[in-house]
Order: C-alpha cells, then sequence, then structure tokens
C-alpha cells in the first residue's frame, strides 16, 4: 500500500506518519509539503531512516508537480493535511488560505482522478460548523450541523469539503472527510495555544489570553486524532463526513491556569488583551456516528497527555 501524505512535515501530519509507520509495517509512505513556516522536516528524519518514508518539497497548487508525485509514487490512498490553519493569520490574509486550502484541494483531487486513487481523505475541521453558545452544554455538532464558518480559516475548510463532495457526487472520486477538534500534542507549532503558554510560561513571558479566556474548546490528543484517520481511510464509507472528539471541554483561561501550575508558574504572566474577531465561544463534537460504523476508540486520559506534551517542551527548551 502506497499512502501520500500531504502536509506531512506540519503538526498532526508529523504524527500521522509515525502512527502509520508503527501501525502498518509493510506499508510506504510518501510525504508533500510545501514547508511553510509551519513545517518542520527535521521532525520527519526518524521516519526518513526507516527506509518507508520519505518526503518529498512542493506546493498542492503546483499542478505540474503534484501530477508529477502521482505518476511516480501510484498511491493508493492519499491523506491531505495540507493546509494554511491559523486563525489570525486568516484574518490578515485571507487569499492565501483561499488558495491553498480550496485550490490546492482541487488539484490533489483531479490528480486522484486520473491516477485512480482509491480513497481520497480530506482531513478538515469542527471550526466549519461555526460555534455553540457558552450556556447550553447539551449542544454539540453533528455531520449534520450546518456549515457556519466564522473566520476566513473555517469559511476556506468549509468550501474545501463542499468541493470534496461535489467531485464525489460528479466524478465518482472515493473521498471521505473527518472534521476535528483541537488537538495538542508533541510537534505542535510554538503560535497554537498549548505551546505557547508552555513556551511563554518557561521563559516568564506574558501569556496573552483573548478576552476573557471563557472561550471553550474540544481537545483531543494528536495521536487519537490519528489513530481515528487511520479507521477512516481503511474502513469508512465512501461519500461520508465523520466528526472526530474525545469529550474534553474546557475553556481556555482553565486550560492556561493548568498548564502554568504544572509548570510551577505564577497566574501573572496571564495578560488579557482585545478579543479576536469573530471569536467562536465554544466547540463541542458527537462522535456518535463514527463509534457506530467504524468502532470505539479508547481514548487518552486527558490531563495524563497533557502532563507527557509539557514534559515533551520542557525537555525541547531545555536544547535550545
Amino acid at each position: 500500500m502506497n499512502i501520500v501524505i500531504t502536509g506531512a512535515a506540519g503538526f498532526i501530519g508529523t504524527n500521522f506518519v509515525y502512527h502509520m509507520l508503527s501501525a502498518h509495517p509493510n506499508y510506504t509512505l510518501i510525504g508533500y509539503d510545501a514547508l511553510t513556516y509551519a513545517a518542520n522536516p527535521e521532525n520527519l528524519k526518524d521516519a526518513e531512516s526507516t527506509g518507508r518514508f520519505h518526503l518529498v518539497i512542493g506546493d498542492i497548487r503546483d499542478r505540474e508537480k503534484v501530477y508529477s508525485l502521482f505518476e511516480e509514487t501510484s498511491p493508493d490512498i492519499i491523506v491531505n493535511f495540507a493546509a494554511e490553519s491559523h486563525v489570525d493569520r486568516s484574518i490578515e490574509n485571507p487569499s492565501l488560505f483561499l488558495e491553498t486550502n480550496i485550490q490546492g484541494t482541487s488539484v490533489l483531487m483531479d490528480a486522484a482522478l486520473k491516477y485512480g486513487v482509491r480513497r481520497f481523505h480530506q482531513v478538515s475541521t469542527d471550526e466549519v460548523y461555526g460555534d455553540l453558545p457558552l450556556d447550553r452544554p447539551e449542544l454539540k455538532f453533528s455531520e449534520t450541523s450546518p456549515l457556519r464558518p466564522s473566520s476566513p480559516y473555517s469559511a476556506s475548510k468549509a468550501a474545501a469539503d463542499l468541493l470534496v463532495l461535489s467531485y464525489h457526487r460528479t466524478y465518482n472520486l472515493p473521498v471521505t472527510i473527518s472534521r476535528c477538534s483541537n488537538n495538542f500534542g508533541p510537534f505542535q507549532h510554538p503560535e497554537k495555544l498549548i505551546p505557547k503558554t508552555i513556551i511563554n510560561a518557561l521563559s516568564n513571558n506574558s501569556i496573552p489570553v483573548y478576552g476573557k479566556g471563557e472561550n471553550i474548546r474540544d481537545w483531543i490528543y494528536v495521536e487519537d486524532h490519528c489513530k481515528a484517520i487511520d479507521m477512516i481511510i481503511h474502513n469508512g464509507k465512501n461519500g461520508e463526513i465523520y466528526n472526530i472528539g474525545a469529550d474534553n471541554e474546557i475553556s481556555n483561561i482553565s486550560l492556561i491556569k493548568t498548564i502554568l501550575k504544572s509548570l510551577g508558574k505564577s497566574e501573572k504572566l496571564i495578560t488579557h488583551t482585545a478579543d479576536r474577531k469573530g471569536h467562536d465561544l465554544r466547540y463541542a463534537i458527537d462522535n456518535t456516528k463514527f463509534q457506530k460504523e467504524l468502532g470505539p476508540i479508547e481514548f487518552c486520559d486527558f490531563e495524563e497527555k497533557l502532563n507527557d506534551t509539557i514534559e515533551w517542551y520542557v525537555e525541547i527548551m531545555k536544547h535550545e
């Protein structure tokens, strides 16, 4: 089995590479990544040393390069992690997100059609659903929830999802889509909330918090997300969307305070800033469909893996 993993040098893509190498010792993995600011090819050195993974540098918008990649590797499955994903950056520069997340996805699907790929999997986000009120904890996003994206980033991902479904309907391209809650774990870029908090706290720098920090996110350990995608690409039904969440809802301010306590740092490092434009209030995932169709996942313990993640960044900081 040959699998092309786009965005392989990013946070979730890197973790997915290591998961697949461990879970499927007979597979050959090909990473494809433009190596933008959020990518780190050094994180994949151990993967390349196995002889079952190699990284190709390229942009998913580059049709000639993508077609050449598919021609040379004859992939059975495509897993598309490649995306511009930072909400604040999308507010500053929306066009880049439209080009990569929509146009780039269309190039990949055209290649999948041309070269007879058996499964095209689009990695999406729960942010396509917009947000939920803070005072209605019983509400969660299901796969049939309306798409109400709040930012140029989430709008670009919603548009890409619809494009993927249209290729299934129009061209009979075998596709699946997963929409996941917030990920955390090793290799995450320091612009994201958890690593930013850890790194700033270790350096005794201020930790910026939007507004009051009451916004709630549903967190999943990245390895659990990778397991779920593995299950979808092998056993998911063509044309279907699957929500992936681990039921770990916590407010941003509570999460930051938990990290500070773990590190023995003062909450005085917290600095409240003006709220983000269009800031979503709450995300929460209903993963019933996934559990019923693909089977249960034994999710990692949130507190345990948060502590492991903190320790991972502590070790990284020691060597910098």
